[in-house]
């Protein structure tokens, strides 16, 4: 790298330091790895900067030690991804799209705990439907443990840009419910602020946990 490279980084290195939003990302996501729900370095979290930039989490991290700068620039225009500070995780492409489809979301928090993850295996339909639970209303728009609250499942894919259209033709349908899973990946939750990202992803977590547990008691998907 040239000398005014190297200047530059560390120059942007520094401003990430300061960044208010890296710093309560960082420890927002040393939080979800105290949760057991990113292990080996898996899971990807990501905050708006503006219209078309975030910051995303660098590929191989470790989220339990998370810090400003293992957070990178992302900006995108439509299906192009550009940063120049190093590689971002390999689902960019999914948070750049969910960020395109509302531009309200502010934050995308993609976790891989046991539970959600073995709970997208065992349902093979395309949507869940919950109800019954209180926690339902931890759910943005859900007022009332009798609704209905469907949460999308996708078939895994390496193929990140093609999963991210998938997400797309299917919100365009009907936007989802602050949430997806992957079959055998893990789960995605998003936000109009990051506390509510993560009221989202324990409200989807417990409910993941409750129903995986009625199904081992009952036998019944």
């Amino acid at each position: 790298m040239s000398q005014s490279g190297l200047i530059t980084m560390n120059h942007m290195t520094h401003i990430q330091q300061l960044n208010p939003n890296a710093v309560a990302l960082c420890s927002l996501g040393r939080w979800i790895a105290s949760r057991h729900w990113v292990p080996a370095t898996g899971g990807n979290f990501s905050i708006r900067q503006d219209e078309n930039t975030a910051l995303v989490t660098a590929s191989g991290r470790d989220k339990g030690e998370l810090s400003p700068q293992d957070l990178l620039p992302v900006s995108w225009q439509q299906e192009e991804l550009f940063s120049p500070l190093g590689k971002p995780s390999a689902e960019t492409a999914l948070h750049a799209q969910l960020y395109q489809l509302d531009p309200a979301i502010k934050v995308v928090l993609h976790t891989h705990s046991v539970a959600a993850t073995v709970f997208s295996r065992i349902i093979s339909t395309e949507q869940y439907f919950f109800s019954g639970y209180e926690m339902q209303k931890a759910i943005t728009g859900v007022t009332s443990h009798e609704q209905s609250l469907p949460l999308a499942i996708f078939d895994n894919t390496q193929n990140i840009p093609a999963l991210a259209q998938q997400v797309k033709h299917c919100w365009q349908t009907k936007p989802l419910n602050f949430g997806l899973l992957v079959r055998g990946h893990g789960l995605y939750v998003w936000g109009y602020s990051l506390e509510q990202a993560k009221r989202h992803l324990e409200g989807w977590e417990f409910l993941i946990n409750c129903e995986l547990e009625r199904i081992k008691l009952t036998g019944k998907p």
